[in-house]
């Protein structure tokens, strides 16, 4: 008998309902074939992968029918299959009897429906449609983090078969892995999850923290995400932030930079999750961070960098000419002196540490005093300039005025 006598099988799922045991899922399949002399009916079966459990249900042609409809093509519908939300099933159409290759096998996924939502931004707070089925029971809703699993964001909201159908949900952030899940109070239910923020990703770059003791700059984003993360130096609030050799780091959980200076354009940038961002947070907040202030030394032929910080920490002074106005970059350092740690009081008249520097090489034209810590990363530091690249750190007194003359005197003060 040729397999072509089978010509479709279609699945469709619907609710059964019963007054004494409620609503339910049932399968519902319909078959369409040519009616030959020697076939006596259809079989057809579902299997449950998970649970290898097979339902078979079949249909018989009496010889009466076989007489008046052979040749004819003819439809059967089968739909007594109890099925469950989200269960995956293998069907298989067999003629009965059954002749060697005649059958149609099929995949079938129940459908897990749907939660109705909206999001009300201005408040803060989703609201959650329950679907509405007759005599159907309970109903839990919840919003929860989704990482290895969705973690619970407060206790389970119940829906009542008799109340209302709607719930609202409040929330603190966007999140991307925000999600809610529902599912029905009967035994193993499946959960129902959608995510109603999935593609903002914002509130993800805002998780940076600053650790003044340890002085590391970290960024944990409360959703698991995948990418790159990286140090970057912004000019100004307009132009491009770029990136620092060597600091891109991989994403996995936290990432974490020590021994970061509190430097305003010094910023994360972050490509993850689908978007790109970039935070600097050191540029309109106040962090601790070191002082320093450069002035005469008692030697007139001599200025004197003085170090002020409230943590221990260690520095080196450059004099060198930068080559690019973007990032502080000495071509030719002509002294560098490392400092001991130091701390103390900016107010107090004797400093914790301090390098005097020689006037006549600091004031040449074109030349910078470049002071930063020697960080294995970064050694930005400060770049001072008699050109007032950097206006707060200007240099006053660098002038055809021998040292030690009345308009010769100098002290620039700077605070990172």
């Amino acid at each position: 008998m040729s397999r072509s006598i089978l010509e479709s099988l279609e699945m469709s799922t619907g609710m059964k309902c019963d007054s004494h045991e409620g609503c339910s899922l049932h399968l519902r399949v319909r078959a369409s074939f040519m009616l030959q002399e020697d076939l006596r009916g259809l079989e057809v079966c579902t299997m449950n992968p998970d649970t290898q459990e097979v339902q078979c249900q079949g249909m018989r042609v009496s010889p009466a029918s076989r007489r008046l409809h052979v040749g004819q093509q003819l439809q059967v519908h089968f739909d007594c299959f109890k099925v469950s939300v989200a269960q995956r099933l293998y069907l298989t159409l067999r003629t009965v009897p059954h002749f060697c290759g005649v059958q149609l096998d099929r995949q079938y996924h129940v459908e897990a429906g749907k939660l109705t939502f909206q999001v009300n931004r201005s408040r803060k707070a989703i609201l959650v449609q329950v679907p509405d089925i007759p005599r159907s029971p309970d109903y839990y809703v919840r919003l929860c983090l989704r990482r290895l699993i969705c973690e619970d964001m407060g206790p389970p909201v119940r829906v009542t078969a008799n109340g209302s159908r709607t719930v609202s949900l409040p929330y603190s952030q966007e999140l991307p892995c925000l999600c809610l899940e529902g599912w029905s109070s009967t035994p193993d239910a499946v959960r129902i999850q959608t995510c109603p923020f999935k593609d903002d990703t914002e509130a993800l770059w805002d998780a940076v923290y600053y650790h003044p003791e340890s002085q590391a700059l970290s960024w944990e984003p409360t959703c698991p995400v995948s990418g790159r993360v990286s140090l970057c130096w912004r000019a100004g609030p307009r132009t491009p932030c770029n990136d620092l050799e060597g600091s891109e780091r991989p994403v996995q959980g936290k990432v974490r930079y020590p021994l970061v200076d509190t430097q305003p354009q010094l910023c994360l940038k972050f490509s993850a999750h689908g978007g790109v961002g970039v935070r600097c947070p050191f540029a309109q907040r106040r962090f601790p961070a070191w002082k320093m202030t450069v002035q005469q030394a008692p030697s007139r032929d001599l200025l004197r960098a003085t170090f002020f910080s409230s943590y221990p920490a260690r520095f080196q002074v450059r004099l060198c000419r930068p080559r690019t106005a973007v990032l502080p970059d000495c071509s030719r350092p002509l002294e560098v002196t490392p400092l001991p740690a130091a701390s103390g009081d900016p107010s107090l008249e004797h400093a914790a540490a301090f390098v005097d520097i020689p006037r006549d090489e600091a004031c040449a034209p074109g030349i910078c005093i470049q002071v930063g810590r020697p960080l294995p990363l970064v050694d930005l530091g400060f770049l001072i300039s008699r050109q007032g690249k950097t206006p707060s750190l200007k240099l006053y007194g660098c002038s055809a005025a021998s040292p030690g003359s009345p308009g010769a005197g100098l002290r620039s003060e700077s605070a990172g």
